[in-house]
């Protein structure tokens, strides 16, 4: 099997387009928009948006393939200085490909989603996968999260007995708002920097990889279609606008992904099609005690065993 840099961002492309079909059969009305761009120093990608749908406020599914150069103080604000080991460079060539997903539901009983999957390669000879899914509520319910994290646990356990626990303690820690002391949502899996080793060859990882971008649409489809006739108020609504703002501070002040795209001169509508169509902040917000925004809040916490629920 030919997994060159082509052919890996030859799948992604594919995959950007099923999922979106995937999302406009469930969204039943609004389709996604293509909006095709080229990036001046190499490369470009796909940005696909959907907006105003019945079950989608606004969303995108985006790809790309970019190519270039990074200099020295752009890999040190990266935290690739590992790379820079012995070598006299100013500066080193580049490709990274890969998809990534936010999905805003209309609806605050839906939940929020993301999903980012990736492959770099730096001077042709470092190269790795990274990404990870997770998991966003408004409300948590707690069936849903379980079912969310027993599925992500059986793809992870299909490729290595222990992906699913160290992904899943990754996803925590790295979706975790450190001003806030609170995680964004249920996490999920994350893991980055997946290489080629003695125990796994790249084409290993990128079976992985694939199994995790084939899971979106019937993991995400069942928790959509489970929820999306729920009733809702402009109550529901406030809260959902407050706990998209946490999304907003998240993306903006601790995202790889967003802080990557803005380093190699990324295309900003396409970084930041991740921000809601609404967000709202109120100073020092209180939830009612013992109620469901109550609840939510106290389980955005790390280290919940979600997999294991009833």
């Amino acid at each position: 099997m030919d997994i060159g840099k082509q052919s890996i961002s030859d799948w992604f492309k594919s995959l950007q387009a099923d999922i979106c079909r995937g999302l406009e059969k469930v969204d039943g009305k609004e389709n996604f928009l293509s909006d095709e761009w080229q990036r001046d120093e190499g490369g470009g990608g796909i940005s696909t948006i959907i907006q105003n749908g019945t079950v989608f406020e606004k969303g995108g599914v985006n790809f790309s393939a970019v190519s270039g150069s990074l200099s020295i103080p752009a890999l040190k604000s990266l935290n690739l200085d590992s790379l820079l080991s012995g070598s006299n460079k100013s500066e080193f060539d580049f490709f990274a490909t890969g998809i990534s997903i936010v999905i805003h539901p209309l609806n605050p009983m839906v939940p929020i989603i993301h999903m980012n999957l990736r492959y770099f390669e730096l001077d042709e000879n470092v190269s790795w996968f990274g990404g990870g899914i997770d998991l966003t509520p408004i409300y948590i319910v707690e069936k849903d999260a379980a079912f969310f994290h027993r599925e992500l646990k059986h793809i992870c356990d299909k490729h290595d007995p222990d992906y699913h626990k160290t992904f899943k303690n990754w996803a925590d820690d790295y979706f975790f708002i450190k001003h806030r002391t609170e995680t964004r949502g249920i996490g999920g899996i994350f893991f980055d920097r997946l290489s080629e080793s003695e125990n796994k060859s790249l084409e290993d990882i990128f079976k992985f990889v694939k199994d995790v971008g084939n899971g979106f649409i019937p993991i995400y489809s069942t928790i959509v279609i489970n929820n999306k006739s729920t009733s809702f108020n402009d109550y529901h609504k406030k809260f959902q606008a407050l706990r998209r703002s946490r999304y907003v501070e998240f993306n903006l002040m601790y995202d790889r992904g967003t802080k990557f795209g803005l380093e190699t001169n990324g295309r900003v509508e396409s970084i930041l099609m991740s921000m809601p169509p609404v967000a709202q902040w109120e100073y020092n917000y209180q939830p009612a005690p013992n109620s469901a925004e109550a609840k939510t809040i106290e389980l955005l916490k790390k280290g919940i065993e979600w997999h294991s629920l009833p």
